[in-house]
């Protein structure tokens, strides 16, 4: 982990005196070696969310604020309505008040370099949440679910539940990407793709409209309506007189807006998968529709982004990373946790310990 040291001289205003006095920062987040300095115990964590405009992001502002306050923190919660600029100048209000670790989930992960840069060079620890923050050295570690792997499970619970659903093969498919400036979307897809060509290339698969590509699969802004759009051109362009089996989809949201789309066109409801295990996709897998999703438990995400903030706040080492990803700019360390697939049949089980999903299954 590289170190980064305050320029004294270049601190001209008083708010960003305060910043140097508060003492942590860069100079305490150490992977692999140098001193730690640590900072105060009840100092400002400030968290920078993209939007809550899903359930995993609702859930992340109020867990952040729980066990951030819990630890003793002071903190900085807001999030960004998906709009680059807004997170930005959210990002310099932290700065300004003092925090001493920023947590960034991005709108656009391409497009925080500057600011990123400001904080680092303030002595500010900058962890990215739930998705990679790319071309800038100002990022201490990415704390997310395997985005790969979490692609590989969609794309095999997509054939498993075509198998289970719709007989025999060949089965005709569409495939779904999530929004490109979320820089997990292609990675989810490649992921998927991993799985699914070669079913494609042997036959097994047929995408009817031969839209196989991220760039034509994606979802704008990983807006529901437009997934919802481009499946009812998708149905009434290449399926007026057959059946689409399985549709590739990135999310819950997305899943939802797939099957209403199917419903709509009079279609059987297709094999769906999905990701983020929102409460109404949990309820739609429950009820034979939607096939499954892929959980990834916001607070195990938040718990290791917070148990991270502790280990700065202590003056350690930050602890090894799972792997390095380069980012463009470069080599980061990624805290990486593992999703697990959620059917109608293991669906008890995997929310055995979260009851608030388990009263869902009824």
């Amino acid at each position: 982990m590289k170190k980064t040291s305050l320029n004294l001289v270049a601190l001209a205003t008083a708010s960003v005196l305060v910043l140097s006095a508060c003492g942590g920062g860069r100079e305490g987040t150490a992977a692999g070696g140098e001193e730690a300095a640590g900072f105060a115990e009840d100092a400002v964590i400030g968290v920078s969310l993209p939007w809550l405009g899903t359930q995993n992001w609702k859930e992340a502002e109020t867990l952040f604020t729980e066990q951030l306050t819990q630890a003793g923190f002071e903190p900085l919660v807001q999030a960004a309505d998906n709009k680059v600029t807004q997170q930005q100048q959210q990002i310099e209000a932290m700065i300004e008040r003092g925090a001493e670790v920023i947590v960034v989930g991005p709108v656009d992960g391409t497009q925080l370099g500057s600011v990123l840069e400001r904080a680092a060079d303030a002595g500010i620890a900058v962890i990215g949440y739930d998705r990679l923050i790319e071309n800038t050295e100002a990022v201490d570690g990415v704390v997310q679910f395997g985005s790969i792997r979490t692609g590989e499970l969609q794309g095999q619970s997509l054939l498993d539940g075509l198998a289970a659903r719709a007989g025999e093969p060949p089965y005709s498919i569409e495939l779904f990407g999530g929004g490109p400036a979320d820089p997990n979307a292609p990675n989810f897809f490649e992921g998927a793709m991993s799985v699914l060509q070669p079913k494609i290339d042997d036959g097994t698969l047929v995408v009817g409209s031969g839209q196989t590509d991220f760039t034509q699969a994606a979802t704008p802004d990983w807006d529901n309506a437009k997934a919802q759009a481009r499946m009812d051109s998708l149905l009434s362009g290449f399926y007026s007189g057959s059946e689409v089996d399985g549709v590739l989809s990135p999310n819950d949201g997305i899943a939802r807006a797939i099957l209403t789309s199917a419903q709509q066109a009079g279609q059987p409801l297709p094999v769906v998968t999905g990701l983020d295990a929102e409460n109404e996709s949990i309820v739609s897998i429950w009820k034979d529709e939607q096939w499954s999703t892929v959980a990834k438990p916001t607070t195990d995400l938040v718990g290791k982004t917070v148990e991270l903030i502790q280990a700065l706040q202590a003056g350690e080492e930050m602890p090894d990373a799972d792997e390095m990803v380069d980012n463009g700019k470069t080599d980061v360390n990624v805290y990486q946790l593992d999703p697990v697939v959620v059917t109608k049949e293991n669906a008890q089980e995997v929310f055995a310990d979260d009851e608030a999903r388990l009263a869902l299954l009824k």
